[in-house]
């Protein structure tokens, strides 16, 4: 005979950032809550994912500005990186931002019961059981468990290693092969090439960062094999990975050639599906499809108080959107509501050489709605701040409507691109029209006056482009 179970009015599966934000959320508008977490709190991002990658990007950045540091006048030795040093400071920062974050606190603060036993598995629509045997009961489940890293099916992937096992390394390598070349790729050829190593980039798409405008793409490709990458996209396949004396040798076709390399280490950056084959959502009535559970636009699932927000619904992986998802769905758990999310509003980059960053439509998408869309693209080499830092690789690009009205995207490449990127975000949150935005004074000098310099581009050109 089964235990009794524990009733809430909302259960959460998963303490990540859609976890936590949906928690919070129903919390505040009354509901009894309860989190369900199997491992740590705070989520793939900050334990294993961007914070780590943000903090090797920090030192990445500082390898390649002591390398510079001559052209000031400062006299230093050739920099050398010490592997375990790093990682031990990753560690520490990881650390540092977990405990500025207190989920546990702030869900006790909010009177969310959290529960740390195991995973949390569908009984039936309305019941959970963890692995301790304790028993959920809950008239709305939110399902807010996040991803895992992805392994190409061939013949020896168990020999690489995946972005999140990357400090788990045990010394830098000399070599190293990174397959996709999408936001974490992207970043993590920039930490290995930063810290000296030999990269190659693999990928089947034809350019690199897919997601992103094209200019961005070709940018970052352009910066790539500036700084020696060498990068293979819209390759037919990766075939396989074969230890050869003490290396391990990546072999790949491209336009139907054999081509191999030898290196130390390879990394898979080959998709994110979600933690959600072991949840037994068949007893709930649900079917996962392509790694993620299918919602409609209001994150409810075919069974309606039965939601899925974040890396679950396979939409946008980004700590941004889960947020934003999991207030929503919160919402419309509680309320009844049917509160949607402004995707065209979640800015995303990486931190690169340079950085780059987006928000809302490309170029390809906004022609696609409305050939007529005015289009402007300012370089950082003629803004004052990039000159002053020596930093002047890159753009801003700006997409209005034919009217001017709306800004419909944003997407640079350059030294603060994701501030500057931001900034952009906020003026289209509020509605701000290009020449509002064209009038902002911009502190001076800053990286931000590059807004300024493309919104007044915009008001000057009747053509669908212009680069000054």
């Amino acid at each position: 005979m089964s235990e009794p179970a524990d009733s809430y009015d909302i259960a959460v599966i998963g303490a990540g950032p859609a976890g936590t934000a949906a928690a919070l959320r129903a919390a505040e508008l009354g509901a009894s809550v309860v989190v369900l977490e199997a491992g740590r709190v705070g989520g793939t991002c900050v334990n294993t994912g961007c914070v780590p990658t943000r903090v090797l990007a920090k030192a990445a950045r500082l390898m390649r500005e002591t390398r510079s540091a001559d052209d000031y006048g400062i006299v230093v030795d050739e920099p050398r990186v010490d592997w375990s040093a790093v990682v031990s400071r990753v560690h520490e920062r990881v650390d540092a931002v977990r405990s500025i974050k207190r989920e546990a606190e702030r869900f006790a603060e909010a009177g969310i019961d959290l529960i740390h036993e195991g995973r949390a598995r569908f009984v039936d629509d309305h019941t959970l059981a963890l692995d301790s045997g304790r028993r959920v009961r809950a008239e709305s489940i939110l399902v807010c468990v996040g991803g895992h890293s992805r392994r190409l099916p061939i013949p020896g992937a168990e020999l690489a290693t995946v972005p999140e096992d990357v400090l788990s390394l045990t010394e830098l390598p000399r070599r190293v092969a990174v397959i996709g070349a999408g936001n974490t790729g992207a970043q993590l050829v920039t930490v290995f090439r930063s810290f000296g190593a030999e990269v190659t980039l693999l990928d089947v798409a034809p350019r690199v960062l897919m997601a992103s405008d094209a200019r961005i793409s070709a940018a970052i490709a352009e910066s790539f094999v500036a700084h020696g990458v060498a990068v293979h996209t819209g390759i037919d396949t990766v075939e396989r990975l074969d230890e050869r004396d003490g290396a391990i040798r990546l072999t790949w076709r491209e336009s139907d050639e054999a081509h191999a390399v030898d290196v130390d280490v390879v990394i898979m950056a080959t998709g994110w599906p979600a933690d959600v084959e072991d949840l037994g959502l068949e007893r709930a009535g649900i079917e996962v499809e392509r790694s993620a559970i299918p919602v409609d636009r209001y994150f409810r699932t075919i069974v309606p108080h039965i939601l899925a927000v974040g890396d679950a619904n396979g939409r946008d992986m980004l700590v941004q959107a889960a947020q934003f998802e999991g207030e929503a769905a919160a919402e419309n758990a509680v309320l009844g509501a049917n509160r949607r999310t402004p995707h065209h509003l979640l800015p995303a980059g990486g931190f690169t050489d340079p950085d780059y960053a987006g928000v809302g439509l490309t170029e390809e998408q906004a022609r696609d709605r409305d050939p007529s869309c005015v289009v402007a693209t300012v370089r950082f080499a003629d803004l004052d701040r990039a000159v002053i830092d020596d930093r002047e690789s890159g753009f801003l690009t700006l997409i209005a409507d034919r009217r001017r009205e709306l800004v419909l995207g944003a997407h640079a490449v350059g030294e603060n691109a994701v501030e500057v990127i931001q900034s952009v975000t906020t003026a289209m949150a509020a509605g701000i029209d290009v020449a509002t935005l064209a009038g902002v004074r911009f502190a001076y000098p800053t990286y931000s006056a590059v807004i300024g310099n493309a919104a007044r581009a915009l008001l000057r050109t009747d053509s669908p482009a212009l680069l000054e």
